[in-house]
């Protein structure tokens, strides 16, 4: 009886822990049957096209788009360049900025106390709320785009630091502490490394962030962007640029996610087998 008991809790544990390329196909086949049910709404003619267009037609229009041909006197590949550059600036600023304040945020209960009423202020506001300020203060420019984009993904990125720096285990704290370890030390070899997961976790939920700023970001005088693209097609009626736009920014967003994913799981190992 403990024998079958055992079996099932090791079934349940390894569906659980797919392997990556069982947990792939699974992803594709969800992809597919969403695209049968998007093809068979067109096809029998459920919605129009001006509401929905066929998924081939979404197809041509994105290599119409790649093409020469363009949209908005830009290529896909310009407006991609540009939506990424904004994206990336932001999220290295956010990175290189937020990781420290978070640290010492959860390291000084001083710093905590002046900068987190701060954070936990700015941060439920929606981004299209303070792009007039933005505007105001910082022209129509790169600089007020990519700082947009940059506030929206400093927060989470922020306050994960601070919880990974508090949720140090006090044992190991205290076991370093008395084999006569510096501060620094403390900080390097035994905060930062179990800090880690929770950092890395913020960078991700501050990129998914950082997308969906994107499309306001890019309403400050743009004439290049993933999202002014979509807005201008949504201006013109023109849906299945929208369509294609959405695909673009979705598929890409994806890949970065997949991307800090592996690094997650390359510079913290250990975190997944706790899990």
């Amino acid at each position: 009886m403990s024998l079958l008991i055992h079996d099932k809790v090791a079934t349940r544990r390894a569906w659980l822990h797919l392997p990556f390329s069982r947990q792939l196909t699974l992803s594709f086949i969800t992809l597919a049957i969403l695209t049968l049910i998007w093809w068979s709404v067109t096809a029998f003619g459920l919605l129009g096209p001006l509401f929905l267009p066929a998924p081939q037609q979404v197809l041509q229009k994105l290599f119409a788009i790649a093409s020469p041909q363009g949209f908005m006197d830009a290529t896909l590949w310009q407006h991609l360049t540009a939506s990424l550059t904004r994206i990336l600036v932001a999220l290295f600023a956010a990175a290189f900025i937020g990781i420290p304040v978070g640290i010492a945020m959860g390291l000084n209960s001083t710093v905590r106390g002046i900068l987190d009423p701060l954070i936990e202020l700015y941060r439920p506001v929606p981004p299209l709320a303070y792009l007039p300020l933005m505007i105001i203060w910082f022209g129509i420019g790169e600089t007020s785009k990519i700082l947009l984009i940059y506030l929206a993904i400093f927060a989470p990125v922020a306050l994960s630091a601070m919880a990974g720096v508090k949720s140090a285990q006090q044992v190991r704290l205290r076991a370093a502490r008395s084999l006569g370890a510096s501060r620094w030390q403390v900080l390097w070899l035994v905060i930062l490394p179990g800090a880690l997961p929770e950092i890395l976790t913020g960078l991700r939920i501050g990129l998914g962030v950082g997308w969906s700023t994107l499309v306001a970001a890019e309403l400050i005088a743009a004439t290049r962007g993933l999202g002014f693209m979509v807005q201008s097609a949504g201006e013109f009626l023109a849906t299945d640029v929208v369509l294609a736009g959405i695909a673009v920014i979705a598929i890409i967003a994806f890949t970065l996610e997949l991307g800090l994913r592996a690094l997650q799981r390359r510079l913290t190992p250990w975190h997944g087998e706790q899990r």
